[in-house]
């Protein structure tokens, strides 16, 4: 494993920078695209080359594949704010679909061992619970659209060029290096920023939403090692923890962890997928996978990094494209709607 090259793209955001941690740890030679867009240079393994740029970036994209042997790809790099996919249409596809295919490109010309995708279970849309890869997807927002494509894309480039890719379709990860500042995105992240500022906890609707929290110690080390089963190779796979909670509930647990009780604002309800869980069955059956940290346990232990991270102040997106039906807690942060 030692004279394995890996290139991580996203590789300072949060998930990537854990998958980052653990091909090292497996003895990878690692480097690492990142426009630094959503990651930070902290989050990056001292031990891998950080190379700052876009996956958009034809020309850079291509020498880092010619200047280096390139054995793994793992592409983590997008832009995953589900609900404001609506209204960045045009740059929710350029960054995780077109960028993608920049990066695919790549990986076949220089005949890349394998590709490791990370899709989204936004791919399944709605009223498909438990969610089981044998689904038809049905996605009802850009973020997931983009990401089906590129699933389909691989499926097609490892029938005409013989790629080995796996997908694997993450769900509403939390856990230490998340960028709890991003007011977008990462709802877990985004209570605890608040309850750090005195604020309350702003929950969409009735608060009766369901997701299943999957810690980031429970996925990353599968990604990592998952290039070393060759029998999951052309395989979709959901990934993440099994026990869904209610929005409204997991409040409650991140003030319980928190120590803090500072209540909750109630805003209008906006589009979004009702109920959101998988089934993990497949994965289980590969790679031998179970989600072991329990949402209370992973809420501690994230706790305990924001208490030393300290509070981030939320950037809000330039350039939106669109601002009818944004959500009005969304509007004070619109800059711009492109015209």
């Amino acid at each position: 494993m030692a004279s394995e090259t890996s290139l991580v793209t996203g590789g300072a955001g949060f998930i990537g920078s854990h998958v980052t941690d653990e091909l090292i740890r497996l003895g990878h030679r690692v480097i690492v695209l990142d426009d630094m867009s959503g990651g930070f240079t902290e989050n990056v393994n001292p031990a891998a080359i950080l190379i700052n740029g876009s996956v958009t970036d034809t020309d850079l994209v291509d020498e880092v594949f010619t200047q280096n042997r390139i054995d793994h790809v793992y592409h983590l790099a997008a832009y995953a704010a589900e609900g404001l996919s609506h209204f960045i249409r045009r740059f929710n596809y350029t960054n995780n679909v077109v960028g993608s295919m920049t990066v695919l490109n790549a990986a076949l010309r220089h005949k890349c061992r394998c590709f490791v995708f990370t899709s989204s279970i936004a791919v399944y849309g709605a009223g498909q619970v438990p969610m089981v890869e044998s689904l038809a997807p049905r996605p009802v927002d850009p973020y997931g659209i983009g990401k089906y494509a590129v699933e389909l894309d691989l499926e097609a480039a490892r029938n005409l060029f013989g790629l080995n890719y796996i997908v694997f379709r993450p769900h509403n990860v939390y856990g230490e290096r998340q960028n709890i500042g991003d007011p977008y995105r990462n709802v877990v992240g985004i209570f605890m920023n608040q309850i750090l500022q005195g604020q309350p906890c702003t929950v969409f609707g009735d608060g009766m939403q369901t997701r299943a929290f999957t810690h980031i110690s429970d996925i990353a080390p599968v990604i990592a090692k998952s290039v070393y089963q060759e029998k999951a190779f052309g395989q979709v796979f959901n990934i993440g923890a099994d026990t869904p909670y209610s929005v409204t509930e997991l409040v409650r647990m991140v003030q319980e962890a928190m120590g803090v009780d500072t209540g909750i604002q109630r805003l209008a309800a906006r589009e979004e997928v009702q109920h959101a869980f998988s089934d993990h069955s497949k994965c289980e059956t590969y790679f031998a996978y179970r989600a072991r940290t329990s949402l209370r346990d992973g809420l501690t232990r994230m706790v305990a990094w924001v208490r030393t991270a300290g509070a981030r102040t939320g950037q809000p997106f330039g350039n939106l494209e669109l601002t009818d039906k944004l959500p009005l807690s969304w509007s004070r942060l619109c800059t711009k709607a492109e015209r």
